[in-house]
């Protein structure tokens, strides 16, 4: 009980702040989804007032939120949220969900996932555009992160004809060994805001050609995304006359995420937020001898060696650490830079932010590049950690300033310079447009500054130095899960497994063999023979 109230605690704090940007009174008549500008949310089957649970059937009966524009403040559309008591209703619809998709051959599985592609892509503009008004990025990665659960859709499809077990040699006679992979049951998945789309794809994706069912948590302030994505897929299994419940969701707070992560009738949860929040839910989940794919910080730094292209790093690192306004797992916190190219590349890229500034704005206009902060906390972080770099020696090379001039939850990306590698501030993630540039003398020195953070997420050196290449990929080199060369730490593809070492939590998403941790392997020993010979030579007679 003790585990569980102080799990509630810490993801209460991790949502409070959205939690209190979204709740609002009944009285407030005014969304922008009855805007003809954003025609296009009901097009997606939204309405002003939403039911946030769905298992078979939509119905909701928790506290109602609003779900609030990042680039206006302004409010969207309300959602009623589901209790724990609709969680616990979903988990018992998925479960029985599950005797019948189990039952369902792994292909036929890949061709129902097919179609929620096809699904998918016939909404990918209005659903991208919804991904960009509620989280706050662009529109290009609006789309971008629909289409990324298109592409591990197509990918799923020919996995579930190549689920790979093994025939393993026997040391008997008459005897061989087979490795099964079989399916879990029903899994958990709560996901965070940045990816509201995307990262539940990742895992839906494989975990449906796997044979589970799943209940989905999705963030609390998009919880709109959470609904028209789960009412494609609906619509998919509805049109196959599959249960529905196969893809449950609950729209939620800290409540039902603590219910998740202590349900032992969900083996394995997948969960997706901050290193702090994370360690709560591994220990909750462990302490019940369940899985956990966990996908947390991530500290990431490029490291710049002195044959490195200037004009590449610049270009490169500009999106990479002001893109999604600084709001991405894998966005560059730290730029570690040769001496001898220092100068060089600072001025490049303060010259590349100088023109990325007039192109902040609404993300859902044409032109524009670099859209808001997701809420009012985020904003606070930012200006707190700057005024905590500047106490530390810090000095500001660029931007640092919080946009008050206009509506939404604005600021400029910012460059600091001065600090040590091992300054508080800059050993700590800060979910914001924050970049940290810091010198080295050598590649050894900025890969040791690379490993010295506690994430292990993602990683990056530019070089021409065919053996820095490869010291940077073995066994001295990156201890990230992702390892770079000669591209920024973002912007990974679907093919490769996603995920980090250390505090990012150990997971492995979308690609490679990330599929494992959907199913239970069995080592099966078969006797084909009359004899009952003991392994390792023993003799019992």
């Amino acid at each position: 009980m003790a585990l569980t109230i102080r799990l509630a605690r810490n993801i209460q704090s991790f949502d409070r702040f959205t939690r209190l940007l979204c709740i609002r009174t009944m009285s407030s008549k005014s969304f922008l989804i009855d805007q003809p500008r954003y025609a296009f949310l009901k097009d997606l089957g939204l309405e002003s007032h939403n039911k946030g649970v769905y298992n078979g059937k939509w119905f909701a009966n928790g506290e109602m939120i609003q779900s609030i524009s990042p680039a206006t403040g302004e409010v969207i559309a309300e959602v009623a949220q589901g209790s724990v008591e609709d969680y616990n209703t979903c988990v018992v619809e998925a479960r029985k969900a599950w005797n019948t998709w189990a039952d369902i051959p792994a292909p036929k599985r890949g061709e129902i996932v097919r179609q929620i592609g096809v699904a998918l892509r016939e909404k990918l503009e209005p659903l991208g555009k919804l991904v960009s008004m509620e989280m706050g990025k662009i529109l290009p990665e609006g789309v971008g992160e629909v289409q990324e659960y298109v592409d591990i859709c197509d990918y799923a499809v020919g996995l579930s004809r190549m689920f790979e077990g093994k025939v393993i040699p026997s040391e008997r006679p008459n005897h061989t060994l087979l490795e099964m992979w079989n399916p879990l049951g029903t899994i958990g998945i709560i996901s965070a805001f940045n990816f509201p789309v995307a990262v539940y794809g990742w895992n839906n994706a494989l975990s449906l050609i796997c044979g589970n069912t799943m209940v989905w948590k999705g963030a609390p302030s998009t919880p709109l995304c959470s609904i028209a994505t789960t009412k494609i897929v609906a619509q998919v299994l509805e049109k196959n006359n599959l249960p529905g419940a196969i893809c449950s969701l609950v729209c939620g707070g800290a409540d039902v995420g603590s219910a998740m992560a202590n349900d032992p009738r969900l083996p394995l949860l997948s969960f997706t937020g901050s290193t702090r929040v994370g360690k709560q839910v591994a220990v909750a989940v462990q302490s019940r001898f369940g899985r956990n794919l966990l996908e947390l910080g991530g500290n990431n730094a490029i490291l710049v060696d002195e044959s490195a292209s200037v004009d590449l790093v610049v270009r490169a690192a500009l999106f990479a650490c002001a893109g999604t306004a600084g709001q991405r797992c894998t966005t560059t916190r730290r730029l570690i830079l040769h001496e001898k190219v220092y100068d060089s590349v600072l001025t490049g890229l303060i010259k590349a932010y100088e023109q990325l500034l007039p192109k902040m704005g609404d993300p859902l206009e044409a032109g524009v590049l670099l859209g808001p902060l997701h809420n009012k906390a985020a904003v606070d972080s930012f200006s707190s950690t700057i005024k905590e770099a500047v106490a530390l020696g810090g000095q500001v090379a660029f931007g640092g300033q919080v946009m008050s001039d206009r509506p939404g939850f604005f600021v400029q990306p910012t460059i600091i310079t001065g600090l040590k590698p091992t300054a508080s501030v800059v050993m700590n993630e800060c979910f914001a447009p924050i970049l940290y540039v810091l010198k080295c003398k050598d590649m050894d020195e900025a890969i040791a500054i690379n490993n010295s953070v506690d994430q292990g997420l993602s990683s990056s050196m530019f070089t021409q130095n065919l053996g820095q290449i490869f010291k940077w990929l073995g066994p001295k080199g990156s201890d990230c899960g992702i390892v770079n060369i000669n591209i920024p730490t973002s912007g990974a593809e679907i093919g490769g497994a996603f995920g980090g070492e250390k505090h990012t939590g150990g997971g492995r998403e979308s690609g490679s063999d990330s599929w494992k941790q959907y199913m239970r392997r069995s080592t099966c020993t078969i006797n084909y023979g009359q004899d009952l010979p003991l392994a390792q030579g023993i003799k019992f007679e």
